[in-house]
């Protein structure tokens, strides 16, 4: 695999990994239909350390366990999907695997991206940016409150 397909494999599994299953499902209709597979591992729970930083800069310490699904799924041609997201959703984990292993694929790679993956992190960003203009919203002017004594 080369460098442009590894990091495009990293967005579109970033982007699958936050969806919920609803929203996964909702782009499915107007995509092709899943490709043929067999599960490889799972999906099973499991727990992952979580680890943060003092300050955002300081140094790393363990914070928190938080419960991760993981799957991995084999396609009719041998191409081999994984997914990792967090909570105990089966089903978005598989069908994050599912998705993985069809975005590999060159031959179909702009059909998923345009039908799936691209609807979803629009969504995304737009939940994102609303999230940040209803917090903008709240913020305090210190600087405006010192100067109105």
């Amino acid at each position: 695999m080369n460098e442009p397909v590894t990091t495009d494999r990293q967005q579109w599994m970033a982007v699958l990994a936050r969806a919920t299953t609803a929203e996964i499902r909702n782009c499915l209709p107007k995509a092709p239909a899943l490709p043929h597979h067999k599960p490889l591992r799972g999906p099973e729970v499991g727990l992952v350390m979580m680890q943060g930083r003092a300050g955002g800069d300081g140094a790393n310490f363990n914070f928190s366990e938080v419960t991760v699904t993981r799957c991995a799924v084999s396609l009719d041609d041998g191409t081999i999907g994984h997914a990792y997201v967090l909570g105990r959703d089966h089903e978005q984990a598989e069908l994050a695997a599912i998705l993985d292993a069809a975005l590999q694929s060159d031959a179909s790679r702009i059909l998923w991206l345009d039908m799936v993956i691209r609807p979803l992190a629009e969504q995304q960003a737009s939940r994102k940016s609303d999230q940040a203009g209803r917090a903008a919203a709240t913020k305090v002017q210190f600087f405006t409150m010192a100067t109105m004594r």
